[in-house]
C-alpha cells in the first residue's frame, strides 16, 4: 500500500496569531442580534421544508423576518452612530 503525501506547502502557514483580534470579536458581538435572527429564520425555513405551512407557521415565518429586519436596522443605526462608522 502506498502512502499519500501532500506535494505542496500549505496555503496558510500555522501560527499562534490565528486567533481573532479584540476588534474582530467586538464586531462579531455587535452583529450577534442579526446572526441570531438569521439562525431563527433559517430554523423556520427548515421546519417548513417538508410540510405545507399552516396559519401558525406563516405567522412564525413573518415574525422571524420582522425580527431579522429589526436587528439589521438596529445594527445599521449603531454602526452609523459609532465613531469611524459608515455614516
Amino acid at each position: 500500500m502506498k502512502t499519500i503525501a501532500a506535494l505542496q506547502n500549505r496555503v496558510t502557514s500555522w501560527s499562534d496569531g490565528l486567533e481573532p483580534t479584540d476588534a474582530e470579536l467586538n464586531v462579531i458581538e455587535a452583529e450577534m442580534p442579526v446572526i441570531r435572527a438569521e439562525v431563527e429564520l433559517l430554523d423556520v425555513r427548515i421546519a417548513l421544508m417538508d410540510r405545507a405551512p399552516n396559519e401558525f407557521d406563516e405567522r412564525r415565518f413573518r415574525r422571524a423576518v420582522h425580527r431579522l429586519l429589526e436587528a439589521r436596522r438596529t445594527v445599521a443605526a449603531m454602526t452609523e452612530r459609532a465613531p469611524g462608522g459608515a455614516a
